[in-house]
């Protein structure tokens, strides 16, 4: 009875310290897209590594730490940057004490976009180290986006394998 009892209270322990962490993480995710939303950028970057990746929508955007933020800034600097809205998050974190990775559904000015991303846990806070956005285009539209963006694919794609 007392393996029992030891062993119900470990699960029970390990499945609510993973509940927090959760918790904890989901905060941190809702705290950096308000940052945005407020044009906050002190607040943004405290909530991201110092060596943090930043994948845009753009097959061009892919931004290292200074890199991104030096994009990012003229945007907080006229007190407008972007507004990302929460519609829906996983979290997925029971294997690493110090790291989680996550997927979202976000109502954006672009539509409906998905973010996903890493974040860690450092200098005693959940921090963005990786995070991927990307605009959710309806499986019955890809045709006609596929048309649309076709000259610049083809270029773009050249200039890579140059």
């Amino acid at each position: 009875m007392k393996r029992f009892s030891l062993f119900f209270f470990l699960a029970f322990a390990l499945q609510y310290t993973f509940a927090q962490k959760n918790i904890t993480v989901n905060e941190t995710l809702e705290q950096w897209h308000k940052a945005a939303a407020d044009a906050d950028f002190d607040s943004y970057t405290k909530l991201m590594t110092k060596d943090c990746i930043f994948i845009g929508t753009d097959a061009t955007e892919n931004w290292k730490g200074e890199e991104f933020l030096s994009f990012a800034k003229p945007y907080f600097d006229k007190g407008k940057a972007w507004s990302f809205s929460t519609l829906e998050r996983n979290i997925y974190d029971k294997q690493y004490e110090n790291l989680a990775w996550f997927d979202e559904l976000l109502s954006t000015q672009m539509g409906i976009c998905r973010g996903s991303g890493v974040v860690v846990f450092e200098d005693n806070r959940w921090k963005v180290k990786h995070y991927v956005l990307s605009i959710a285009i309806p499986n019955d539209k890809v045709k006609e986006v596929t048309i649309l963006k076709k000259d610049f694919d083809t270029s773009f794609i050249n200039s890579l394998k140059e």
